[in-house]
């Protein structure tokens, strides 16, 4: 198979997955932890711009492939999940809403596949308020990953926070959405 610089992206953030979560175990005497967050931060940024970029690329040099139809989502998810877990772990975000954002996550992957089974998966293709809800998240979490100041005077922790639970409000909103689309195949089931 010919190198396919989309798929090398998505499988880079794959790969930053562990490195990521890393950054915040490295005991205080190696990396201070305004350093863990300001790198934790970076590289989680890293992995969002090529979750973009990835698609962009696959879309515009015509290297869309089933592969990384699939490998994408998975390593967002990857990605997302990580990192709600671990500001669960850093008292940077409530446990209650990082399981509702990640069990919406694996409630619409398994809807999504079961749809594509019933050949329907255009029934339940990505809309506006899933991307609305991904724009939310990411932001949030990458401000709880920073969790220092980048605007004198304003709180990233609170700006991260409401901006979390805006995201969890999208969560349930698309997952209902994507439910009523697909409504119709549970009456049949």
């Amino acid at each position: 198979m010919p190198f396919n610089l989309p798929i090398f992206l998505t499988w880079l953030r794959v790969a930053l997955i562990p490195i990521f979560v890393g950054v915040f175990y490295l005991p205080d005497t190696v990396m201070p932890v305004t350093m863990q967050n300001m790198v934790g931060g970076s590289l989680f940024f890293l992995a969002a711009i090529t979750d973009w970029f990835d698609g962009y690329l696959a879309r515009r040099w015509n290297q869309t492939s089933s592969f990384g139809a699939f490998l994408d989502p998975v390593a967002d998810k990857l990605m997302v999940a990580a990192a709600l877990i671990l500001l669960v772990e850093l008292a940077r975000a409530p446990a209650w809403l990082a399981v509702i954002i990640i069990g919406r996550e694996i409630t619409i992957s398994a809807l999504r596949e079961w749809m594509a089974q019933l050949g329907k998966s255009k029934n339940t293709a990505v809309a506006y308020i899933g991307k609305l809800k991904t724009g939310a998240q990411m932001v949030a979490i990458l401000l709880l990953l920073w969790s220092g100041p980048l605007i004198p005077g304003v709180s990233t922790q609170f700006v991260g926070e409401l901006a979390l639970y805006v995201a969890g409000i999208l969560t349930i909103i698309s997952m209902f959405y994507y439910l009523k689309l697909a409504a119709k195949q549970f009456k049949e089931a």
